[in-house]
């Protein structure tokens, strides 16, 4: 009996030393990516001597706002503001995720549980879109918009990133594993199709659509590519795209562009702060790996 507490301590101990080893290697590799956020947070605080002083500082020692104050004087000019810049990505980041979302669990929804004809073919299409990179749809993408007289227009930037195969796919993984009787109650109670879409299916599948929102918010928050493509006015520009024309080779100019670099990643980093426990909920039940 002695014997055996012993050797039950001896593995608890050695199960505790374990831990603290995982527990100190987690702790360096989150240090170590979260380093590049750090450093572009506290690189939009740093005067201009600073940035280039040698050797180089990781922190600042005098915090200043002169660097949102040039950004903004970059930016700015007699004809297009810089709010109309945070205006256009705030906009259009809005309407694609709020669309992308609504779309993506309305099609997942229909095509799981109402069990529609080949819908095995339409899933299989979704999914072969997924092998295609989004470059090589590109030019398909930008005749179809041009034939319909929606270049430099907010319909351009919106309407092609709404319907997006990755966000059909999570939606449906995680719709299947929801119980047919909730629905089938809901409609014997007398709820129409949409009433048991909207107050039983999307309340219930909450972290799914919050995940999609966030991992839509980020990609269309940074994407410049479409606005480069789609528009030629500048009132017509987002933040991100109008952030390449701040620094350029100028020195002087990069403490704007650090300013730039902490405005565009900010909210990204809010967002998914926010709502990262949803996310991690989602990637378990629908079986992808976070």
């Amino acid at each position: 009996m002695k014997k055996s507490n012993k050797f039950n301590r001896k593995k608890s101990k050695r199960n505790y030393a374990n831990w603290i080893i995982v527990y100190m290697l987690v702790t360096v590799l989150v240090i170590i990516t979260s380093l590049p956020l750090v450093y572009v947070i506290i690189t939009a605080f740093k005067p201009l001597d600073e940035l280039f002083i040698y050797p180089p500082r990781f922190f600042v020692k005098r915090p200043t706002m002169r660097n949102f104050a040039d950004l903004l004087g970059g930016l700015s000019s007699s004809v297009v503001p810089f709010t109309r810049y945070v205006f256009n990505s705030l906009f259009t980041t809005s309407a694609i995720v709020a669309s992308t979302a609504l779309i993506s669990s309305m099609g997942a929804y229909g095509l799981v549980k109402h069990k529609i004809p080949f819908g095995n073919i339409i899933f299989n299409i979704i999914i072969g879109a997924l092998m295609f990179s989004p470059h090589v749809k590109q030019i398909p993408s930008y005749l179809v918009v041009n034939s319909l007289k929606m270049l430099d227009t907010y319909w351009a930037l919106i309407i092609p990133r709404i319907a997006v195969a990755y966000n059909f796919f999570l939606m449906k993984q995680f719709i299947e594993g929801f119980p047919d009787e909730l629905l089938e109650s809901g409609r014997m109670d007398g709820a129409g199709e949409w009433k048991v879409f909207s107050r039983i299916m999307m309340p219930n599948i909450k972290p799914a659509w919050i995940t999609l929102i966030v991992l839509s918010f980020i990609l269309n928050w940074n994407d410049f590519f479409n606005a480069l493509i789609y528009t030629s006015n500048q009132s017509m520009k987002v933040l991100t795209l109008v952030m390449q024309q701040v620094g350029g080779t100028s020195i002087a100019r990069q403490g704007a562009m650090a300013a730039g670099a902490f405005l565009v990643t900010a909210p990204v980093i809010i967002m998914y702060m926010a709502m990262q426990s949803n996310v991690l909920e989602t990637m378990v039940h629908s079986g992808i790996k976070a």
